[in-house]
C-alpha cells in the first residue's frame, strides 16, 4: 500500500533528499563501514547538535562492538554561514589512543570544523581516524578536506532537516529541504 507523500513543511522551499532515500543511504553507509572495519571496535565520535539523528540511525547499522562519545563545535551560531574560525564547546570523554576512530558530523561545508576536530583526534594518536558526512556540500569548501564516507553530495544551498538547523529550529524534520530565503532572514 503506498503511503501518500508528507506535505511540505511551509518554511522549506524544496525537498532536497526525501526520508526514505536517507534510510537506503544509512543502511549502504553502515554496510560500507562494515566492510572497511570487519569485527573491530570502533569508538564513535558525534558532532553535536547536527550529527545526532545521523548518528543514532548509522549506529543501528552496525553490529561491531562500538564506543560513543560526542563532541560541540560552534561554528554557525544563529546564522547560515560558518563564522569565522569554530570553537570547541565540549571536549571528549573517551581515551581514543590507539582506537580505531569513526568521526560522524552532518555536513562538509567549509571543511574547518572537521579539519579542527580530526586534527585535534590525530594529537591524540587512534590506531586510525575516518569521517563519516551525511551531507558534502563541496562548493563551500575553504580548506582541504574530504570525508571518507558521504550519504549525499549537495549544491551550495542552505539546507535544514534531519539534524540540520537553522537557529536551532527545523532539526526534527524527516528529510533534508531548502530553507526558504525569507526564513533565512528570520530572527531567532
Amino acid at each position: 500500500m503506498a503511503h501518500p507523500a508528507p506535505a511540505l513543511h511551509p518554511d522549506i522551499e524544496t525537498i532536497l533528499v526525501s526520508e526514505e532515500s536517507i534510510q537506503r543511504r544509512v543502511r549502504e553507509l553502515g554496510a560500507e563501514l562494515k566492510r572497511v572495519y570487519g569485527e573491530e571496535e570502533l569508538t564513535v565520535i558525534s558532532i553535536m547538535n547536527g550529527a545526532i539523528l545521523f548518528t543514532a540511525d548509522l549506529l543501528r547499522q552496525l553490529d561491531n562492538p562500538v564506543r560513543l562519545d560526542c563532541i560541540r563545535i560552534s561554528s554557525y551560531g544563529n546564522a547560515t554561514e560558518s563564522r569565522g574560525t569554530p570553537k570547541l564547546v565540549h571536549s571528549l570523554t573517551l581515551d581514543v589512543t590507539h582506537r580505531h576512530v569513526l568521526l560522524v558530523d552532518d555536513i562538509l561545508d567549509t571543511g574547518k570544523t572537521l579539519a579542527l576536530v580530526t586534527g585535534m583526534i590525530r594529537g591524540l594518536q587512534p590506531a586510525s581516524v575516518r569521517v563519516c558526512v551525511l551531507l558534502d556540500k563541496k562548493g563551500r569548501r575553504q580548506v582541504p578536506f574530504e570525508a571518507d564516507f558521504v550519504g549525499f553530495a549537495i549544491p551550495d544551498k542552505f539546507v535544514v532537516g534531519y539534524g540540520l538547523d537553522y537557529a536551532e529550529r527545523y532539526r526534527n524534520l524527516t528529510s533534508i529541504g531548502v530553507l526558504k530565503a525569507e526564513r533565512q532572514q528570520a530572527p531567532a
